[in-house]
């Protein structure tokens, strides 16, 4: 019996140097006991390093272009309702924001050498030509009072008189919003294959479409994307989805 108190001490002291082993296993060592405990409460989808957010560039291009070349990105409109965007070189030229975009075709006339904007206007292929009544801002199919008989919207007459006297290595940037081509004459058709075009021939009511071409390019433009309104394919009730192109375009040279 007296030799119980005595083992119950060695038997004390061999638990607790047990336990001062393992918890040294445990923690690793002095100075990085939380770290190593903290392993065990965290999931291995909370210890990643989360992903560095990728630098966008001039018009949210993933990269930068090359010298001597602009940046551009073109949205079209998205069926009758979103309109679309024209940008270049970080600046936006054409959008609903700044109120310059409409049904039908919008164009962007910008000088290839400096890259600077000459013109841009909205070009009804729907309805230009016919006068509607004005009520407000835009042309109003249906009457709303208070209104008036306001001048039609630029039509494809107007178009032409836009794109027949371009200068040689003036860029032109194009975005459909709605319907781009109902109102389209061979005239129209043929002078966008002239600027580098493949699919201006065979564009169709409530098609999309976006496009780069230039004056007196001689083979068709690589910047083109055309999607056919189809009722299988459509993403919207009667139009197909909106397209969007980005990219690098070499600017003219002076001689050039």
């Amino acid at each position: 019996m007296r030799l119980a108190g005595p083992l119950r001490i060695v038997a004390l002291i061999i638990i607790m140097g047990l336990t001062w082993i393992l918890v040294t296993i445990l923690l690793g060592g002095p100075g990085v006991g939380i770290p190593r405990i903290q392993q065990f409460f965290t999931s291995p989808e909370n210890s990643v390093t989360a992903e560095p957010r990728a630098r966008k560039y001039k018009c949210g291009l993933p990269q930068p272009c090359p010298e001597e070349h602009l940046a551009f990105r073109i949205v079209s409109g998205a069926a009758n309702v979103i309109g679309p965007k024209i940008c270049l070189e970080d600046k936006m030229l054409m959008s609903s924001i700044k109120d310059n975009v409409g049904r039908g075709l919008n164009i962007a006339l910008v000088n290839g050498v400096s890259g600077e904007l000459l013109e841009a206007r909205a070009f009804d292929m729907w309805a230009g030509g016919e006068r509607k009544l004005f009520g407000g801002k835009g042309y109003l199919v249906e009457p709303e009072a208070p209104y008036s008989v306001g001048p039609s919207p630029p039509d494809v007459n107007d178009l032409l008189k836009f794109i027949r006297p371009l200068h040689e290595g003036t860029l032109v940037f194009v975005a459909s919003y709605d319907d781009p081509a109902t109102k389209m004459n061979e005239e129209t058709r043929k002078l966008f294959s002239e600027l580098g075009s493949r699919n201006a021939k065979e564009l169709a009511f409530r098609d999309s479409w976006v496009f780069v071409g230039a004056k007196g390019v001689q083979n068709k433009s690589p910047f083109e994307q055309h999607m056919k309104n189809s009722k299988h394919t459509n993403k919207y009730e009667g139009w197909p989805e909106a397209l969007e192109m980005e990219g690098c375009i070499p600017r003219r040279s002076m001689a050039g």
